[in-house]
């Protein structure tokens, strides 16, 4: 399977690059569940997820253009751009950003001021309300509207509906293959998912759609040990390609990552789209309304906390690790008050921060060691 991904990964810069002298457009995202890439697939461009990240030069670069006082992850989005390191953030012929705070759209207005492509950014509701989903139906037209202008491909109902049926199958089975990991005997480790969720946004989507079908296949012959370490769920803003090390610290002490909640930089396969009526008002409807709010949405903490409490129970989880990224302030609150939850149902918590500086990992290894002893102990 890891072979499959890596092999996906490694040839898909070449083909994207070959399909961009051939006249394709290529379209960045920031992919934080609010922008349908159906959309840009449907307007025959090629959309690209600016998802890399835990490399600490990209932010230490990103300080020309923006505060110090920034996301991680949202520096490090211009700092591979100005960098000229990642060739992918050097193709781009557009820029979609969809706005949920000030850290995103410090991305946005970076882009805009410091490079010459086009940026369209719209704004994403903090509230799950009629007027909130109509703000945010708009904004999609508007999407739409520019990609239809940077193609001169009219995006027609009949392919959008197409687009959206492929990517409900690749979420089905992402979907499938994410719960497996319930079982006591998950084939897969959260590493391996988290790696295969980030080649799915990558990859082409039709040999992507039977990569997973292979992947799946594979995974329900596959023969495992029963999981005999701790079962943690990993939660926190953003899990960016590359940017591994968590993973790793916590699978080296013997415990699992069987789940894991993230709203930015990777895929989100809880929910597919409705392919009756109004295709756009459907996307709207996906990835607006049912899709398990930001932390920065207004009263979304009992929706969100109702979501990660289920995922303790159905997976079975013995501990939780809240994973923050420097100066991510809503999500700093709300893991302190779901940890707060935690201390009362006597489950388990550490949080911890990264700035994707190397210089963290002793001090990570150390406290996260701590916390599997103290599961362990229970």
């Amino acid at each position: 399977m890891i072979e499959k991904m890596s092999a996906t990964l490694s040839t898909r810069l070449h083909d994207v690059m070959e399909l961009k002298k051939k006249g394709k457009k290529i379209v960045g995202y920031i992919p934080n569940r609010y922008i349908p890439d159906e959309l840009i697939y449907a307007c025959d461009a090629i959309p690209l997820p600016l998802i890399h990240g835990g490399e600490f030069a990209p932010v230490i670069a990103s300080t020309k253009c923006l505060l110090r006082f920034l996301d991680t992850f949202c520096r490090a989005q211009i700092g591979y751009r100005i960098l000229k390191q990642e060739k992918l953030y050097q193709i781009i012929d557009m820029l979609i950003v969809p706005v949920t705070d000030n850290h995103v759209r410090a991305i946005a207005d970076s882009w805009d001021f410091y490079t010459d492509i086009e940026v369209v950014r719209f704004g994403v509701p903090h509230a799950k309300t009629d007027h909130g989903l109509t703000y945010y139906l708009e904004g999609l037209r508007l999407v739409k509207e520019n990609l239809e202008q940077l193609t001169g491909n009219e995006i027609r109902d009949q392919k959008l509906r197409e687009e959206v049926e492929l990517s409900n199958t690749m979420r089905k089975l992402l979907r499938k293959i994410s719960l497996m990991r319930m079982s006591d005997y998950p084939p897969l480790s959260g590493k391996d998912f988290i790696e295969l969720n980030h080649t799915c946004l990558f990859g082409d989507r039709r040999s992507m759609g039977e990569i997973l079908k292979s992947v799946y296949k594979e995974l329900k012959e596959k023969k495992v040990p029963i999981l005999k370490g701790p079962r943690v769920l990993l939660i926190g803003s953003t899990m960016a390609l590359g940017d591994y090390k968590i993973h790793d610290l916590i699978e080296e002490t013997g415990a699992s990552i069987v789940i894991e909640e993230f709203c930015e930089g990777i895929q989100n396969y809880w929910e597919n789209v409705e392919t009756n009526g109004d295709v756009v008002r459907a996307l709207a409807d996906c990835y607006f309304m049912r899709s398990v709010p930001g932390a920065f949405f207004r009263g979304s903490y009992k929706e969100r906390f109702d979501f990660l409490l289920k995922l303790i129970t159905d997976f079975k989880v013995n501990g939780v690790v809240w994973y923050s990224l420097m100066y991510r302030d809503a999500y700093d609150v709300e893991g302190y008050l779901f940890g707060r939850m935690m201390e009362k149902l006597k489950v388990p918590f550490l949080k911890v921060s990264s700035d994707y500086n190397d210089s963290e990992i002793g001090a990570l290894r150390t406290r996260i060691e701590t916390f599997i002893e103290v599961i362990e102990r229970r």
